[in-house]
Parts: C-alpha cells; structure tokens; sequence
C-alpha cells in the first residue's frame, strides 16, 4: 500500500513525521459507457477550447474562473507556499470526549503511520489517545484545501478521519417532519422489535447487491441468461395496524435467528387500548372478542 501524503502531526511543540495511507477502499463494480448500436466504448477526451488539440495529463493544470470568467491560473507551487501552519503537518487543536463528535461530520477516512525518528512522539500520542479515551480535533490540508480531522486510537495505529466544517452541515429543520402521534405501545413494540435485533456482528455484513451484479455479468459474459428476480410486491398507500406488523416483525426476527416455529410476540408489553383499537372493535365486536394471540394470527393471514 503506497502512502497517498506525508508530513507531521504537530502535538504541542512534539512534531510526529508520518505518512498518510487509505484506510478504506471501494469494492464497487465499475461500469463504462458503451454505443448501443455496435458496443463500441465511449471515452472521455481532454480537448483544450482555444486551439482545439486533446491533451495529455502532464498538459493540464488548474485555474480559478471569477466572476468576470477570467482563469487564473493556481500552481502546486502556490498551494506548498501558502502561509498556513497546516501546509505541512495535522495540527491538533484540542482533545475532546468522542461521544462530542456527531457522525454526521465525518467523511473520509486514513491510517497514520510513523515516519523515521516520529516512532517514539507517535508511540506517545497514541498511548495518551487511548489512557484520556478521548480522540483529537485537528486541522490539515490536504487536496487543495484546508481540512478539519479526528484523530482516534484503532487497534495499535493512528486513524484520521475528515470532518465537515461545522458550516458544512445543514440544519434539520430544513427537513420537513410529519405532523404524527405514535401510541405508548407502539413505541414499546418497536423498542421490543429493536431488542430483539440486537448484537449484530459487523463483520457478517456482505454486499448482496454487488454479488447478484457479478452474477449477472457473469452469466451474460458466458452468453447465459441471467435468472430473473421475482416481482416484488407494489408499496400499498393502504393505512396498516402498525402494532399486528411490529408484533409479525419481531416474531419473525425471532425465527431467522433461533429457527423456533414456535416463537411467539408474548415478551412484548401488553398493548394498551387505543382509540384506533376502540374503532376496531366496534366494526368487528366478535373479532374484539378473541383472545389476543388468535387476532394476532387472523391479522398475519
């Protein structure tokens, strides 16, 4: 793995030499664009709009365009030169309780590892990472421009995530939030339904959408037919009985993990009454009737 930057954490007075690695990689399938009618591929070409000639990589900059469409042109050397204290290092800027840090803000994340003489000041950051279990608010650029990162202890290495500015996030209350009322028990079911959906191992998790592409792109590279998914039923606009389908969910999680037939929806709370359960009983008295776990079942049928 090649190191995508070097440079130094500046920790106090304490600079750490390292260098940056990706710690995350895509395993997405790549697509290109291809001409219907002959399959040709279509590819992309750098084409300058003043003497019309496709370039080479080497023969391309950057520029800024201003308001009155002029480029200016921005070199490697302008963006090294600048005076900022995190042209050349990550500079920490306070340590802070990790809970502090909303997810939202953080993006892309890299391995830090010592470089030369930095193995003993890196040694000491990490260990004092880990002994205060706190993670660290620093600043650097990177990418042509300056960044805001967490550094945090994982396993015995230094990670680096980016954070947004905190201007970058949006407010919530562009989000439009529906004018609803849940009930006490239903809050108590999916509480149950959540319980019962627990202890999750990370690691089990696998793409299933990417292994069904693979194959489909292997049957047709073999000039086989790919097998068809079943139709999947249509969303019903239909209002349903919210607390029959947390009661199903939670059964049914309880089958997929413990294969028990059996299992049943009596750990969740006893349901209260509820106005819409009232209006039920009343256009149904002898389904009202019932003992409950028998119109659990009639609902599921």
């Amino acid at each position: 793995m090649r190191p995508t930057w070097s440079g130094a954490i500046s920790f106090g007075l304490v600079t750490i030499p390292i260098k940056v690695y990706p710690a995350t990689e895509s395993h997405a399938v790549s697509f290109r664009q291809i001409h219907l009618a002959d399959g040709g591929r279509i590819r992309n070409r750098k084409v300058c709009e003043v003497d019309g000639r496709e370039l080479r990589q080497d023969e391309i900059g950057r520029g800024y365009e201003t308001a009155t469409g002029t480029l200016v042109e921005i070199t490697d050397a302008d963006l090294d030169n600048m005076p900022l204290p995190t042209a050349k290092a990550i500079e920490i800027v306070a340590f802070v309780p990790a809970d502090s840090i909303d997810p939202i803000q953080i993006g892309a994340s890299y391995y830090l590892a010592a470089d030369g003489v930095g193995a003993k000041p890196y040694e000491l950051l990490r260990q004092a990472l880990q002994r205060s279990s706190k993670v660290a608010v620093a600043k650097f650029a990177m990418r042509d421009r300056e960044r805001l990162g967490l550094l945090r202890v994982m396993d015995k290495v230094i990670v680096l995530h980016g954070l947004r500015w905190p201007d970058e996030i949006r407010a919530t209350d562009q989000v439009p939030v529906p004018d609803t009322t849940v009930t006490d028990a239903e809050v108590d079911a999916a509480v149950a339904l959540a319980e019962t959906l627990s202890g999750l191992d990370m690691s089990e998790l696998r793409d299933e959408y990417r292994a069904a592409l693979e194959q489909v792109i292997a049957a047709k590279a073999g000039g086989e037919r790919p097998a068809a998914a079943e139709p999947a039923e249509p969303a019903s606009a239909e209002v349903v009985d919210l607390m029959a389908m947390l009661e199903k969910s939670v059964a049914d999680a309880k089958n997929a993990r413990t294969g028990d037939v059996d299992a049943t929806v009596h750990d969740l709370p006893a349901p209260k009454k509820t106005p819409a359960r009232k209006v039920a009983a009343k256009k149904s008295p002898a389904a009202a009737k019932k003992p409950a776990a028998k119109r659990k079942s009639s609902r599921s049928a």
